[in-house]
């Protein structure tokens, strides 16, 4: 008979395959060989030093250890001393609004920073170049204009 049908990539194929078998068998001896199964419980342990630091060695008994009082200890972040109410009413100008659509957007007239406005959060009618007095909320997709009023 004639010689098997194996061509030279089939071989490499195969080869390649032993070789990732045999890679894969080694990584497990490796894993078996280092693992951390049946250690003992001092080996695991973590103590803390007086800095509140994790460190692998015991406190010294020897040493005078510090008193501190419980109403010194703080868990939390402490409170922001109240800032100053920011004005929340603004007033700006209607740079566009588009009636059939029902929405737009107002010139803050002191940041000149261009703010979206709905035609639900309008209290009266309001057209283009129109002064106007809002205020501020966070939407969706940016800062909104809500409660505005016609001057």
């Amino acid at each position: 008979m004639g010689r098997s049908q194996e061509t030279f990539n089939k071989k490499e194929q195969e080869k390649k395959r032993a070789k990732k078998k045999q890679d894969k068998e080694a990584k497990k001896e490796e894993r078996k060989a280092n693992s951390d199964k049946g250690k003992s419980l001092d080996d695991m342990m973590a103590y803390l030093d007086e800095d509140g630091n994790i460190v692998s060695t015991p406190p010294d008994p020897t040493k005078k250890k510090k008193e501190i009082k419980q109403e010194d200890i703080r868990i939390s972040v402490s409170k922001q001393e109240d800032m100053e109410p920011v004005d929340v009413i603004r007033k700006g100008t209607v740079t566009f609004f588009n009636d059939s659509k029902g929405y737009g957007f107002i010139k803050d007239h002191e940041t000149q920073e261009s703010i979206f406005v709905h035609v639900n959060a309008l209290t009266s009618p309001i057209k283009e170049h129109d002064k106007v007095t809002f205020e501020v909320e966070m939407g969706q997709k940016g800062p909104t204009a809500v409660r505005v009023k016609l001057v």
